[in-house]
């Protein structure tokens, strides 16, 4: 692993979750359902209703750590650049959506967030939100860790772009230097 590959990969990962968790009030009005990330995991570490700061915090954290492994193996993975941060985030959501009745079952304020297991509205809202994540993701990784093109050589030699030789060349020969 490569120490600057993962650390643009983790600015990448957060600033895919920050675009995420800005979107999260469009989804919610679009799916009619109260889900939402940032506050299952606020709402997991404060018992009031000032959960949005270490639910954010933990949001980006968990999308910075997403976007440092992501930049590690995104390179071997044997799809289109364009499609592996969307597939990945996606396959994420579908892998771990079976945890979903864990939060239902042990999450400290359960009965203040809406239940997630078998609720075809979260899915959709989660699933709409790793592409999001996944193709923000995908395309800042790319290109904040994309290979520079080789800067060709500057040659040292007596011959102009049109093949005449230089002028400098043309004078000393005929002056017999």
């Amino acid at each position: 692993m490569y120490r600057t590959r993962t650390l643009r990969g983790a600015v990448s990962g957060a600033i895919a979750a920050a675009i995420w968790a800005l979107e999260q009030p469009l989804d919610k009005a679009l799916f009619a359902s109260p889900y939402d990330d940032v506050e299952m995991l606020g709402r997991a570490v404060v018992a009031d209703d000032r959960w949005y700061p270490v639910g954010l915090a933990w949001h980006l954290g968990n999308g910075a750590l997403f976007g440092a492994i992501y930049a590690n193996v995104a390179p071997v993975i044997p799809l289109p650049p364009f499609a592996r941060g969307p597939v990945v985030a996606v396959t994420e959501t579908f892998a771990t959506w079976p945890l979903a009745s864990l939060s239902d079952h042990r999450h400290p304020r359960r009965k203040k967030l809406p239940q997630l297991a078998q609720n075809r509205k979260a899915l959709g809202q989660a699933v709409v939100r790793h592409l999001l994540f996944g193709l923000v993701l995908g395309e800042l990784e790319r290109r904040l860790n994309a290979v520079p093109e080789p800067v060709p050589p500057i040659a040292d030699t007596d011959f102009s772009s049109n093949g005449s030789g230089s002028l400098e060349h043309a004078i000393t020969a005929e002056s017999g230097e």
